[in-house]
């Protein structure tokens, strides 16, 4: 990974703008930020999702993922599941691995790609 120059920034996450994004399930709820220059930009996201959220997609982008709170499921589209609670990443490469998230009861993530 090559993060290419750019300031020094702090995000104060409680005043980046909430959008919302309806899943096949419930509701995920993004705080995105985005640094460096057009054509190698990092979007680096907060992202909350309601209780019983499933993704309406499965997802080829390459992410860093990290739970903040609750609990997320991670389906990859081979079958495989995996269980991520407060404290635990996972790290995907583009292409590599479809995936999708759920949550029963929702979850807050760091989200890096």
């Amino acid at each position: 990974m090559n993060i290419f120059p750019f300031p020094f920034q702090i995000t104060d996450w409680k005043q980046i703008a909430v959008t919302e994004h309806q899943g096949e399930t419930g509701i995920a709820y993004w705080k995105t930020q985005y640094f460096g220059e057009e054509g190698n930009k990092i979007r680096v996201r907060q992202v909350e999702y309601s209780a019983n959220y499933l993704a309406d997609h499965w997802c080829d982008k390459g992410h860093i993922l990290f739970c903040l709170s609750g609990e997320l499921e991670s389906r990859l589209k081979d079958g495989r599941t995996f269980s991520l609670t407060a404290g635990m990443s996972y790290q995907v490469g583009d292409n590599s691995e479809p995936h999708q998230s759920f949550t029963r009861n929702g979850a807050t993530l760091l989200i890096v790609d």
